[in-house]
C-alpha cells in the first residue's frame, strides 16, 4: 500500500476530482435553497431544553433527503447515514439544534441585503442547513466515501445543556462504537479551527441559615457573608494562563427583604481549563474554600438558632480534552481552509467536539461559512453573500471529505 500524502497535496488532489467540482457547482447553483432552508429553521424555536419542534423538521428534511437509518434516539439528537463503500467506519458531521433563548423570543429573521439578522441565525443554525447542502450536493455529484458520514442534529450543547446530545451519542448511542473522527460544524468562522476542548466544572452553591430580623437578631450567623467570603476566596485562586484556566462567580440570588437576615442565599459558579488536571485543583480548591467559608462564618458568630450549611449542585461538566496540531483530521482542515486563502488558526473553545476529544476520537469545530457577529445577542446576524459563503463551506466540505475518505473515478 502506498503512504498517504502530505495533507496539501491530499486536499490539492480532492480539490481537482471532477465529482468534487460538480458539487461546488452544486452548492453554488442551490445558494438561496441553503438561505431558505437557514430562514425556516432559524424560525423554528429552539430555546434550551425545548428543542423538539426544530429536531422535527430536521429529522423530516433529513428523511425527505432519502438518508438511511434516519432516526431520533432517546435524548433528542437527530440523525440519519449516508453510507460509503468501506466496512461501516463512520465520521459523524454534526450541527446543535439548540440555541441559547429562553421560550418567547422573537426568531422571526430579518433580511437586508444579504443580511440575516435573528436569534440563533448563526449560533448554529446556519450549520444546520449548510450540512444539509454539503449532502445534497455530495449525492448530486455522485461522490463516494470510503467511510460512513452521520449527519447529526444534536440537542444540548449551549449552557447547562452540558453536551448531553454529543455525550449520549458517545457514551449510550447506538453508533457509538462506529465513529472514527468527528466534525462539528460550529459559526460561520472557517479559518477559527478548533482542536482543544476547554473542560469547565459549574456549581450552584447554596448557603442556608436560620434568618431573622436584620436589627433584632443580629449576631446569628448571616449565609450571605458565608457567601462573599466564598467568592472572594475564589477570586483569589491562581489562574494560569497556561494552560488558561478561569473562574467566575456568575449568577447570584437570595434574600427576602432588606431588613432580614437571609435563611438563604445562592450563587452560580463557573469554572474552566484547557488542562483536566488543572481543571480538577482548581475544582478542588474551590470546593475547599466553600467549606472553610462556611466555617469562618460559624465560628465569627453566633449558631444558637442553627449553623451555616452548605448544599452543592453540580450544573455542569463538560470535560477537557485535545486533538493533537499533528492528527490527521487536523492536518487536513488546515490544508482545506489554506486552500481557499484562509489564514487557519488552531485555538480551543467548548463546543460539542470536547466529548470525542476527550475520549480519544479524532475530532474538531469547523465553519460553516460566511461572516457573522453578535453571537448569543438579539441583534445576531450572518451575511450571506455567496462568493464569501461558498469559498467557506468549499474548505469544510473538503475537510469532511478528505477524512472521509473519496473514492476515485
Amino acid at each position: 500500500m502506498s503512504a498517504p500524502l502530505p495533507p496539501a497535496q491530499t486536499i490539492a488532489r480532492l480539490l481537482a476530482n471532477p465529482r468534487f467540482r460538480a458539487a461546488v457547482a452544486v452548492l453554488d447553483r442551490e445558494h438561496e435553497r441553503t438561505v431558505e432552508d437557514i430562514i425556516r429553521l432559524t424560525e423554528i424555536p429552539s430555546p434550551p431544553f425545548k428543542e423538539a419542534a426544530r429536531a422535527a423538521a430536521y429529522l423530516a428534511m433529513l428523511r425527505d433527503h432519502g438518508l438511511e437509518e434516519v432516526e431520533q434516539d432517546a435524548i433528542g439528537n437527530v440523525m440519519g447515514r449516508r453510507r460509503g463503500s468501506g466496512n461501516g467506519q463512520t465520521v459523524v458531521v454534526a450541527a446543535h439544534l439548540d440555541t441559547v433563548f429562553p421560550e418567547g423570543t422573537d426568531v422571526r429573521v430579518r433580511r437586508e441585503g444579504t443580511k440575516l439578522f435573528a436569534p440563533g441565525v448563526g449560533d448554529d443554525t446556519r450549520s444546520l442547513a449548510v450540512n444539509l447542502a454539503f449532502l445534497r450536493a455530495m449525492d448530486s455529484a455522485g461522490i463516494v466515501t470510503r467511510s460512513d458520514i452521520l449527519f447529526v442534529g444534536d440537542v444540548g450543547e449551549e449552557g447547562l445543556g452540558d453536551l448531553r446530545g454529543v455525550r449520549h451519542l458517545f457514551l449510550e448511542g447506538r453508533h457509538r462504537d462506529r465513529i472514527a473522527a468527528f466534525f462539528t460544524v460550529d459559526s460561520p468562522d472557517v479559518d477559527r479551527i478548533v482542536t482543544g476542548g476547554i473542560g469547565s466544572k459549574r456549581y450552584r452553591v447554596g448557603f442556608r441559615g436560620p434568618g431573622g430580623h436584620s436589627f433584632g437578631a443580629f449576631g446569628l450567623v448571616n449565609p450571605a457573608y458565608a457567601m462573599a467570603r466564598a467568592s472572594l476566596a475564589l477570586a483569589e485562586l491562581p489562574a494560569p494562563v497556561d494552560p488558561r484556566t478561569t473562574h467566575c462567580v456568575s449568577v447570584l440570588g437570595g434574600g427576602t427583604s432588606v431588613n432580614a437576615i437571609p435563611n438563604a442565599v445562592w450563587m452560580e459558579v463557573d469554572l474552566r481549563s484547557q488542562s483536566a488536571a488543572e481543571l480538577a485543583r482548581l475544582e478542588a480548591a474551590f470546593l475547599g474554600a466553600v467549606e472553610a467559608a462556611a466555617a469562618a462564618e460559624n465560628a465569627a458568630r453566633s449558631t444558637r438558632e442553627g449553623p451555616v450549611t452548605v448544599e452543592l449542585t453540580p450544573i455542569g461538566d463538560r470535560p477537557a480534552g485535545e486533538t493533537p496540531a499533528g492528527a490527521a483530521i487536523v492536518q487536513l482542515a488546515a490544508a482545506a481552509v489554506a486552500a481557499q486563502g484562509y489564514e487557519p488558526v488552531l485555538e480551543a473553545s467548548s463546543t460539542d467536539a470536547n466529548i470525542p476529544m476527550s475520549l480519544g476520537i479524532p475530532a474538531v469545530k469547523i465553519g460553516s461559512g460566511g461572516t457573522g457577529g453578535r453571537a448569543h445577542s438579539l441583534e445576531e446576524w450572518i451575511d450571506v453573500e455567496k462568493g464569501e459563503s461558498l469559498r467557506g463551506m468549499v474548505a469544510s466540505l473538503a475537510a469532511i471529505l478528505a477524512v472521509a475518505g473519496v473514492e476515485e473515478g
